[in-house]
């Protein structure tokens, strides 16, 4: 499974916004880049204004599944066995960890220039692969 996008939101009140985001649009034509980034973008808002806190899903397209946490207090725990828990373990681990490094205060009116949270990109590269190890 190859990984394009993680992203980190927040849900209030009015909408969506995004927090914190890594990208990797490099399989992608070069003049389509800029457009499927910002597609992803708004695909996460979209389907984040759809659920409700605390919920776990999968989004489904052409048969690739996507998962989705939107985390109240409690984040995705894996679940032994099956080809994408390894997914849910580490959006948990970028839920915990953003939420222990970036204070709450900040979410409401916080913005990709604003949050100091460097770790998506490095989870980006390192989960390219299928099932990694730890």
């Amino acid at each position: 499974m190859r990984l394009y996008s993680l992203s980190v939101l927040y849900k209030g009140d009015p909408k969506v916004h995004l927090l914190k985001a890594a990208y990797d649009v490099s399989t992608f034509n070069f003049f389509q880049r800029s457009s499927v980034q910002e597609f992803m973008t708004f695909t996460s808002q979209l389907i984040a204004e759809r659920s409700a806190l605390g919920s776990r899903a999968s989004v489904k397209e052409q048969g690739e599944s996507c998962p989705w946490p939107h985390s109240g207090k409690s984040h995705p725990k894996t679940e032994p066995g099956g080809g994408q828990s390894w997914c849910w373990e580490l959006l948990g681990r970028v839920l915990d960890e953003f939420s222990r490094q970036v204070s709450k205060v900040d979410w409401p009116s916080g913005s990709p220039a604003t949050i100091e949270y460097s770790a998506l990109d490095g989870y980006l590269s390192k989960y390219q692969v299928q099932s990694p190890a730890g």
